[in-house]
């Protein structure tokens, strides 16, 4: 069992960074000439507010008087600190910078938009709140989170800041949040999933699991060809957010990305089951399948070639997923994407761009 050293994506995960260049708003230049800006490679799982010991002496120098409450900004738009920054990447960068161009304010906190950030005490404990959540979702409860040990707390936040996954992955092993039966190991179609079970590879595993996730659809009326022409975000009002978990049954069928992403974004899709087609007069299946989930666990059954169980609605269309800077395609298995792409705080977050034809109401 590799507990202590992860699988390869999740190093990648782990390693990945995003390169930075900060310039300081003019409005809080004090000097002359302009100070040039601070090039930083920012870690994808870190938060925004951990960068300032390294963004502060760049422009220390030329700050006007007052007290340093340190924000971010692109393009007009502030920076939420409790999303990891890459995360903020992937769904505010259509066409990803390098490097990606923020502004950085140490004076005038929007406190109207922006949630108070004490420095790193804050994002700290927004990462153990959302431990927690992430924990009742998997268990049903969060002890083990709240029975953590100070010193066992403080060497996980360390892990994360620091970046290592070995010592994260020894100190998370002891909150038992192994969601991850050998039931839900990657299986390319479903009768190697069929296979699998027969042979008994996995006794007593993991059969069902709630999958902490957190989805960010970024929605336009506008159409768009290419995601790069994707329209900016001027307002978090134009991003939904949902945290809805996923409950996953496994029944040796293949449960893919799509299947997640229909779960949940019912709203988007319309149901185009087999029941629905026999009673529409398709008679290529029977009417007495069962196939009520809008989840769409009976894909693939046959082929690597997904069978769809719904179609997206009228108007709408998905133009890209985005989970740790890759854009998966919906095939995949969703297990998979889980195991190695979820975020320190057991979370999965997914950006998702979606041309519709009316704004979406979730």
């Amino acid at each position: 069992m590799e507990i202590s050293k992860g699988t390869e994506a999740q190093k990648y995960v782990w390693e990945g960074a995003i390169p930075l260049q900060i310039h300081l708003h003019e409005s809080e230049v004090t000097t002359l000439p302009l100070p040039p800006p601070a090039l930083i490679l920012a870690p994808r799982i870190g938060y925004l507010p951990l960068l300032a010991p390294q963004v502060k002496p760049f422009f220390s120098g030329t700050l006007p008087p007052g007290v340093d409450t340190v924000w971010f900004e692109y393009k007009g738009l502030p920076l939420k600190w409790y999303i990891p920054i890459g995360v903020l990447f992937d769904l505010l960068c259509a066409e990803p910078e390098r490097p990606w161009n923020l502004t950085v304010h140490f004076r005038g906190y929007p406190g109207n938009i922006l949630t108070p950030c004490e420095a790193e005490d804050s994002v700290k404990w927004s990462f153990i709140n959302s431990l927690k959540e992430a924990a009742y979702i998997i268990n049903g409860n969060c002890k083990n989170i709240m029975n953590m040990s100070q010193s066992d707390q403080s060497e996980l936040w360390r892990s994360v800041v620091n970046r290592n996954l070995e010592a994260y992955l020894r100190v998370s092993s002891k909150l038992k949040l192994g969601i991850y039966g050998d039931d839900f190991s990657i299986k390319l179609d479903s009768s190697k999933s069929r296979q699998s079970s027969s042979d008994g590879d996995a006794p007593g595993a993991v059969k069902t699991g709630r999958i902490p996730v957190r989805l960010y659809v970024r929605s336009s009326t506008v159409d768009f060809d290419y995601v790069e022409d994707a329209p900016v975000v001027e307002s978090w009002d134009k991003i939904s957010y949902i945290n809805r978990p996923i409950e996953i049954h496994e029944d040796g069928k293949l449960f893919t990305l799509g299947d997640a992403v229909k779960s949940l974004l019912p709203e988007c899709f319309v149901d185009n089951s087999p029941t629905r087609r026999a009673e529409e007069g398709d008679e290529k299946r029977s009417a007495s399948e069962e196939t009520n989930t809008t989840s769409g666990q009976e894909k693939g059954e046959a082929s690597n070639e997904p069978v769809e169980a719904c179609s997206l609605s009228d108007g709408a269309e998905i133009k890209v997923v985005r989970i740790q800077g890759i854009e998966p395609k919906l095939e995949i298995p969703f297990a998979w994407v889980v195991k190695n792409l979820m975020n320190p705080e057991y979370f999965l977050h997914i950006c998702v761009y979606i041309k519709t034809s009316e704004p979406i109401a979730i």
